[in-house]
């Protein structure tokens, strides 16, 4: 008998593979541990995403810079900044990343496939899944519907091609993109909307399924820890933690002596584009 498909996010995956004592505190524990407060950067980003979700809404005649500018204020919220002052920095430079990615794609943006919308496919032995922030329609050079996943950045770093090819989450995202959509979905792009730049790649079969075999890997892991687990297993030697850096912007720190010990707390601001 063939083996239950196993359903994974990027999200869900990246977080087994970084730290598995964060993966079982995240997704396995309940109750769930209580987590960490804000990170100023995670507002930020939810803040730029809403409000180009609830752009996009809009028939595209009402989609101008100013409105798009309002809706990061409606949208707004100060959660994890220092202070109002530094919220404030961060609200006009949010309202400036918008209005200019507006008036710079706004023509191209059209009507999209999707905006933020769930996608899910079986591809092998799993069925990933998860929401995209947007999906444009394309047209291949033989005349074939194409998709495009289109992920929005606000961090620090600015993405590159490279970056793009590399992200398991966004050729995971194509692959579900695709199933759900019945299109061809090879081109992925990362939106940074700090610099204005759009970091693209396109996917051909052999890259597609090398993320979707390390997808797999990993996902196989991953239901059998969860099953041993949940048939008594010890959670301590089935989700061991992996102590490093990152666990200075860790949202369980507070219940990982380990973690505490590998690096000190980052400040809830401190990883704000510079």
């Amino acid at each position: 008998m063939p083996s239950p498909l196993v359903k994974v996010t990027p999200a869900r995956l990246a977080v087994f593979e970084d730290c598995r004592r964060r993966y079982r505190m995240t997704y396995l524990d309940r109750p769930a541990p209580p987590r960490g407060g804000a990170w100023a950067h995670a507002t930020l980003g939810a803040v730029v995403h809403n409000a180009l979700r609830a752009l996009l809404e809009l028939p595209a005649a009402r989609r101008s810079p100013e409105r798009a500018a309002g809706l990061v204020e409606r949208h707004w919220s100060s959660e994890g900044f220092r202070d109002d002052a530094q919220a404030g920095e961060y609200r006009a430079r949010a309202r400036g990343w918008v209005s200019r990615y507006v008036e710079e794609h706004g023509a191209g943006l059209g009507e999209p496939l999707g905006v933020e919308r769930w996608v899910a496919a079986p591809i092998g032995g799993i069925v990933a899944e998860g929401r995209v922030d947007r999906i444009d329609a394309a047209t291949g050079d033989d005349g074939a519907r194409e998709a495009v996943v289109v992920d929005y950045k606000t961090g620090r770093g600015v993405p590159s091609p490279d970056d793009a090819r590399s992200s398991r989450a966004l050729a995971l995202y194509a692959l579900a993109a695709a199933g759900t959509l019945r299109r061809t979905c090879r081109r992925v792009e990362l939106h940074h909307l700090p610099s204005g730049t759009v970091a693209s790649t396109v996917h051909d079969e052999a890259s597609l399924g090398r993320h979707r075999r390390r997808a797999e890997e990993s996902a196989v892991d991953m239901a059998a820890a969860d099953a041993a687990l949940a048939a008594g297993g010890d959670p301590e030697a089935l989700f061991p933690p992996s102590p490093g850096p990152r666990c200075a912007r860790c949202d369980v720190r507070r219940h990982c002596p380990e973690g505490r010990a590998a690096a000190p707390p980052l400040a809830p601001w401190a990883l704000l584009a510079p």
